[in-house]
């Protein structure tokens, strides 16, 4: 047996970027761990979320980004 976190399906909230409004996808537990890096940074989620899509190559797609971002935070 293995014991599983709580799992929700994806949300989709919106965020602007350089004034452009775009959806993300992300399960509850991306987005606590996107506002968790945010907070800890002094910025907001909005913001921690701009500088994480202008740093992905082009071929990424932003929620596969925000998704190896947060999982890139917590082996920190």
């Amino acid at each position: 047996m293995i014991d599983l976190p709580p799992m929700t399906p994806p949300a989709k909230r919106s965020v602007t970027i350089d004034g452009h409004r775009t959806s993300v996808s992300l399960e509850d537990a991306f987005w606590r761990g996107i506002a968790d890096a945010a907070r800890a940074r002094g910025m907001t989620r909005a913001e921690l979320i701009g500088r994480i899509d202008h740093a992905r190559p082009p071929e990424v797609g932003l929620a596969t980004a925000l998704r190896l971002f947060v999982i890139a935070e917590l082996q920190r």
